[in-house]
């Protein structure tokens, strides 16, 4: 079985602001590349029962809505809000820069059940939400295409690792996700 996952192409925005459940609209240009770059991912063969799934929020909706055009032979498009990116509480909207270091290492200091920004998800939150998708996905059988976001993505490879929750910040996937970028995970 095979998941890909692509990301989301640059949300218009300033660089460096916090935005994870934030519904911000994606560059137009950066989302056909992306499109184009998923299609020729997930190759000509389709297999029977291939879900195709969505972040509901907007940058990636719009990619998916994209792929669909680009590969007709895709089932239609599912939203998912457990692929939707983590929520960060009261830091959405603000500058990293910008997020008082007592807080953020507040949540660090107790990262598995901290919740970012105060009011936002819990990692631990956050993994059992992407859990429901990666046990849904795995329980189905078939391949799939998921239209998702960085944090999304990192979740998976601790899941396909077997962790449920990492305990401490360092055990957070740190390797840079690209804009656009597909990652393919086989199981």
């Amino acid at each position: 079985m095979k998941l890909w996952m692509v990301r989301h192409a640059p949300v218009i925005a300033e660089a460096g602001l916090c935005y994870g459940a934030t519904d911000l609209a994606a560059h137009h240009d950066g989302t056909l590349a992306a499109a184009v770059a998923a299609s020729v991912a997930i190759g000509t063969r389709l297999l029977d029962g291939m879900a195709f799934v969505s972040s509901p929020l907007q940058r990636c909706a719009a990619l998916a809505k994209e792929v669909a055009v680009l590969r007709t032979d895709l089932p239609l498009c599912r939203y998912d809000p457990n692929l939707a990116e983590m929520d960060f509480g009261v830091w959405e909207g603000s500058p990293w820069q910008e997020v008082a270091r007592p807080e953020f290492d507040a949540w660090m200091a107790d990262f598995a059940d901290g919740r970012a920004g105060s009011t936002g998800e819990s990692t631990r939150l956050f993994m059992q939400r992407v859990g429901i998708a990666w046990d849904t996905w795995l329980a189905s059988g078939n391949d799939a295409l998921w239209v998702t976001h960085a944090g999304v993505m990192r979740a998976v490879t601790l899941l396909q690792r077997g962790v449920r929750v990492p305990v401490t910040a360092a055990d957070w996937p740190a390797h840079p996700i690209a804009f656009g970028e597909c990652v393919t995970i086989e199981v």
